[in-house]
């Protein structure tokens, strides 16, 4: 594969280090064992080669040969359907139609909720304290999933825990010491196990802004 001025065999993902989307994209790429270029991308500077790539022009995005995958979900399943040595897309309880689900409602509705609390400025009907409430609500319902059971669908983790995961981790972050005052022990454990957990530590090096004609960067 060709793309720009140096020559790489393998896809390429265009990622941002702190991005929940991005990092749900390579810890299915890590987990897989399949190896992708790396390419860090500025949000405030995104290189050109991206803004061609990239239909949305959000990370993140791989490229594989003429396929564009812009969607992070969709990123994920491409990467487990070639290789799922963990079998994340077939949890020990449910199914992966129950695990879509539960990630739309992430994607969704508690989404929204959690970008008008954590960027409440940005919104000018936003109230900050109805908003974390209203998020609260799939965080309970994550909670009673996990009383019992240390993953979402059984004893081992799979698809739906590393698509929610990191946005459950940018919430808690908007104020830890609130979301750490909550009664809601299964669930700050369930966070707390993953980011102490080495698959964490794997996909969140630090990386230069990526360039045109820079030497690849492999991951993982």
């Amino acid at each position: 594969m060709r793309d720009g001025n140096v020559m790489t065999d393998q896809p390429i993902l265009y990622s941002f280090r702190r991005c929940p989307y991005a990092m749900r994209a390579r810890l299915a790429l890590l987990s897989s064992g399949l190896t992708v270029e790396l390419r860090e991308i500025v949000l405030r500077d995104k290189a050109p080669e991206f803004l061609e790539t990239s239909p949305s022009a959000t990370v993140p995005c791989l490229k594989s040969g003429t396929q564009v995958i812009d969607e992070s979900l969709d990123i994920m399943v491409w990467a487990l359907e070639q290789s799922d040595p963990d079998n994340w897309l077939k949890p020990e309880t449910g199914s992966l139609n129950e695990m879509r689900t539960l990630i739309a409602t992430c994607d969704g509705p508690f989404k929204t909720n959690l970008d008008r609390y954590k960027y409440d400025t940005r919104y000018a009907d936003a109230d900050k304290t109805s908003e974390r409430s209203a998020a609260s609500e799939f965080l309970k319902e994550l909670d009673r999933r996990l009383d019992g059971s240390a993953w979402l669908f059984g004893a081992r983790p799979c698809l739906a825990d590393f698509a929610i995961l990191p946005f459950v981790r940018q919430f808690a972050n908007a104020d830890r010491d609130w979301f750490d005052s909550q009664d809601w022990e299964n669930l700050k454990t369930w966070l707390v196990t993953f980011e102490k957990s080495d698959r964490f530590a794997a996909i969140m090096p630090k990386f230069s802004k990526w360039e045109n004609g820079d030497t690849p960067i492999l991951f993982p």
